[in-house]
């Protein structure tokens, strides 16, 4: 991979990126007041289950978005998924995050000019909802990376997403302070030994 285009996929996959993906559980939430999830055991099967509807249900999109990045082509995925997401909540965040990503992709990615050609195009057009999958393919296929990369990133950020969300629903296991214990006291060791170091960078 030329070291252009991976540091745009980096820009692609970074958290920092405000698409919206953070202010999105993946149902988690709803799941855990059903009480179908009540620790990390459950958090893991869910995940699975997400990752799985995410390879079956929106991959297929985001590779012929990447083998295909034109502005029909897009249409055609993007009215094709409006009319498979039968879940109205899930429809909803996929529109929301795929319009920010596109609103933010079309100046971060300048060099790549038929991008905001093709948002401003597209803007109050009515004929398309930006429904994020085919958003995500299309760009990996302007930026030049395979199939193979864009469908990794596509799973990965649903992951770092999901996993994200469960850190805010505190869903990670709680340890009490009879529990506390140091796992590599190693790195203990050394971080005592930074005040004896000549010439230092930083406080420890």
């Amino acid at each position: 991979m030329e070291d252009g285009m991976e540091w745009s996929q980096w820009q692609l996959l970074d958290s920092i990126l405000p698409t919206g993906g953070f202010a999105h559980s993946f149902g988690l939430e709803a799941a855990i007041q059903a009480r179908l999830i009540s620790g990390p055991e459950d958090l893991q099967t869910f995940v699975i289950h997400v990752l799985e509807n995410t390879g079956s249900l929106l991959l297929p999109f985001v590779y012929s978005a990447t083998m295909s990045p034109d502005l029909e082509t897009w249409y055609k995925l993007d009215r094709t998924l409006d009319a498979m997401l039968t879940n109205e909540v899930g429809r909803k965040a996929s529109i929301a995050q795929g319009s920010a990503l596109m609103r933010v992709a079309a100046p971060v990615f300048s060099e790549i000019p038929a991008l905001k050609s093709m948002r401003d195009i597209s803007l109050g057009s009515g004929v398309v909802s930006f429904h994020h999958a085919p958003i995500f393919g299309l760009i990996c296929g302007l930026l030049g990376l395979d199939s193979t990369a864009s469908q990794r990133a596509y799973l990965f950020i649903t992951m770092r997403d999901v996993v994200s969300a469960a850190t805010r629903l505190n869903l990670w296991a709680d340890r009490t302070v009879e529990e506390a214990c140091q796992t590599a006291p190693l790195l203990d060791t050394v971080q005592g030994c930074h005040g004896y170091l000549f010439s230092r960078l930083f406080c420890s």
